[in-house]
């Protein structure tokens, strides 16, 4: 099989364990940067040129979009799917998960445990949305964030005013949550693929930290989940449309609650603390499944 990597950096450890993996197994796997990657846009003929040459015809492609490039990735990303080559995770279901309060609409629609949260945008309405959430202390949290950058802890009323207020005085969107005080800094990341969570992790925060990111300082460990974990981390992937996800969830006194879905998960923290080949898992899911013109979302959306 014949496996396209969309990604910046080809020698992260997730990109090259992933490219290791396949080459194990036979297969062969291109990691292309996704900012040399063009589109040429003409009536039924989709085409993906890269450093100005067309591609190769490729059986399936693994989107590692950075969430700075998001929109372009995303471009890039639909045109392989409208030439019928199969995504490992689709753009649509990415882009839901990079918006944190489209992800959240989603996952509350259909009934999944989360924390409370509000959104406004009026600055004036900073009071209601900090009572919204039985705050302070509130987590106030940037909408397109990642890595735990753009996550503020507000402990008194008026420290999440002025924070509140500055991020929209700057036009910046952000969604304000409750703050899970039992969760005691520490969070669960599991790791889903093609419907099953293959491994687990609670990582924990820095000392004097309580976002819990390894990006962060962070600690993790492997840890055994609650069928009612396990069943919350299969059933968010499902309904963000999902084959491969790292669902990051909080231990309330009222349950699991999903802090995110990451549509592009790291593999070396978990692939380290749990000791599993998550690499190879991925790969072999997509050649089990990999066909062509049997993307869902054939680009749109």
């Amino acid at each position: 099989m014949k496996i396209a990597m969309l990604a910046r950096n080809p020698n992260l450890y997730s990109h090259q364990r992933l490219k290791v993996a396949a080459e194990a197994r036979g297969h062969s796997l291109d990691i292309l940067n996704t900012l040399r990657c063009t589109v040429h846009i003409a009536s039924h003929r989709p085409e993906v040129y890269y450093n100005g040459a067309p591609i190769a015809a490729y059986d399936a492609v693994i989107p590692r979009i950075g969430a700075s490039v998001t929109n372009y990735g995303l471009a890039i990303l639909r045109q392989f799917e409208m030439r019928g080559i199969w995504s490992l995770n689709e753009s649509v279901a990415i882009g839901r998960s990079r918006d944190k309060l489209r992800s959240l609409q989603i996952l509350a629609k259909h009934g999944l445990g989360l924390p409370l949260t509000a959104y406004a945008n009026d600055p004036k309405a900073a009071e209601e949305i900090i009572k919204a959430v039985k705050g302070p202390p509130v987590v106030i949290k940037l909408i397109e964030g990642t890595q735990g950058i753009g996550v503020v802890l507000a402990e008194t009323m008026s420290s999440a005013k002025s924070v509140i207020e500055a991020f929209r005085g700057a036009n910046v969107n952000i969604l304000v949550q409750e703050f899970i005080k039992e969760a005691g800094g520490t969070d669960i990341r599991a790791l889903v693929v093609g419907g099953k969570v293959v491994a687990a992790m609670k990582r924990t925060g820095a000392p004097d930290e309580f976002r819990s990111n390894l990006h962060r300082g962070g600690s993790a460990q492997v840890i055994k989940i609650t069928p009612e974990e396990r069943s919350t981390a299969v059933r968010a992937a499902k309904r963000m449309g999902l084959n491969v996800c790292g669902v990051d969830m909080l231990r309330s006194n009222h349950g699991p609650v999903i802090m995110e879905v990451n549509s592009s998960p790291g593999l070396e923290g978990i692939e380290s603390a749990t000791g599993k080949d998550i690499a190879g898992q991925i790969i072999d899911f997509i050649v089990a499944n990999a066909k062509g013109g049997t993307t869902k979302t054939k680009g749109k959306g």
